[in-house]
C-alpha cells in the first residue's frame, strides 16, 4: 500500500466502517446507485477513456465506468471494500478494471495517465482537499475531466431519520465535513486552486432504497457506522428508543414495496485547461 496521510479515515475504513460497507455492498449500492448514470453522463465517459474512480469503495461505479470505457481504475483506503470490489468485478466478468489501495491525496499517479476522474461520495474525507485535487489534476493532465458527487444530507429525506436517532444519541450529527460543495462559488475556488477550470455545480435528486420494509431498513440504519459508534458511546443504553425513533421516521416512506427515500447530491464537474 502506498503512503497514507489520512490516517484516521484509513483506520475507520479498514475497521468496522469498511467491513460493514463490504459485507452489505448490495445495500449501500441500493442507497447510492441512483447517482451513477447522472455522474457518468456528466463525466462524458466514452469508449476510449481511461477512468479513475476516487474512493471507489465496493467498486460499483468503477465497473459501470469500465463497461463504457477503455479501462477503469478504482482507488480506495479500504482493504475490505477493495476485496469486495475485486470479487464483484470477477463475478460480473468486467475484465478491464483494476483496484488499488491508497490515499488519493498522495497516490503516485503517473502524470496524464487518465482521461477522466469520477467519484461517488468518495471525496468528502480528504485531510487536505486542495492537495488531493491537485494530485488528481496531475493524474489527468491537460484536457482531463472531473465529475464528482457529494451527498447533501439536509436536502435528503434521510436527514429526518438521522435527526430522530440523534434525539436519543448525544453528540450524533449526521452529515459530512465537505460543505464547500454546497456553495458553487466556494467549489470553484477550491477546484481552481487545484488547477481545474469550467467548474459546474448542480443539485441532483435521486431515489434511494434503504430496505425491504421498515424493520429491514431500521436494522440497516442502526448498523451504519456513525449511528453504531454513537450507540456504542452510549453503551447501547438507548437502543430501544433509537430503533423506535428510526422506525417511526421511516414509516412515511414505506408502502407495499421497499422503503424509498429521496437522496440529494451536489454533482460537480470541471476540466483541466488545454495549453
Amino acid at each position: 500500500m502506498t503512503e497514507i496521510v489520512n490516517t484516521a479515515q484509513s483506520e475507520a475504513w479498514n475497521g468496522y466502517e469498511g467491513e460493514h460497507w463490504a459485507d452489505h455492498a448490495d445495500r449501500y449500492d441500493a442507497v447510492n446507485s441512483g447517482i451513477n448514470e447522472p455522474l457518468l453522463s456528466a463525466a462524458k465517459v466514452g469508449a476510449g477513456d481511461r477512468v479513475l474512480d476516487i474512493g471507489c469503495g465496493n467498486g460499483q461505479l468503477t465497473r459501470a465506468a469500465a463497461r463504457r470505457a477503455a479501462a477503469a481504475t478504482g482507488v480506495d483506503l479500504s482493504g475490505p471494500m477493495l476485496a469486495r470490489a475485486r470479487l464483484l468485478a470477477r463475478s460480473e466478468a468486467v475484465d478491464n478494471v483494476s483496484f488499488e489501495q491508497g490515499d488519493a491525496q498522495v497516490f503516485g499517479f503517473a502524470p496524464g495517465s487518465f482521461d477522466v476522474a469520477v467519484s461517488r461520495f468518495g471525496i468528502m474525507f480528504f485531510a487536505d482537499p486542495v492537495a488531493a485535487f491537485t494530485n488528481i489534476a496531475r493524474a489527468l493532465g491537460p484536457g482531463g475531466r472531473l465529475a464528482v458527487a457529494v451527498p447533501v444530507t439536509p436536502e435528503s429525506d434521510i436527514a429526518g431519520v438521522f435527526a430522530a436517532a440523534a434525539a436519543h444519541l448525544p453528540g450524533f450529527e449526521a452529515g459530512h465535513g465537505f460543505d464547500v460543495f454546497a456553495d458553487p462559488e466556494a467549489t470553484a475556488d477550491l477546484l481552481g486552486a487545484a488547477g481545474f477550470t469550467g467548474v459546474t455545480n448542480e443539485l441532483v435528486l435521486t431515489d434511494s432504497v434503504w430496505g425491504a420494509d421498515i424493520d429491514d431498513a431500521t436494522e440497516f440504519v442502526v448498523g451504519w457506522g456513525p449511528v453504531r459508534y454513537h450507540r456504542l458511546c452510549n453503551d447501547f443504553g438507548t437502543d430501544a428508543e433509537v430503533r423506535a425513533a428510526v422506525a417511526g421516521a421511516l414509516e412515511p416512506f414505506a408502502g407495499d414495496g421497499p422503503v424509498r427515500l429521496r437522496a440529494a447530491s451536489r454533482l460537480v464537474t470541471a476540466t483541466i485547461a488545454l495549453p
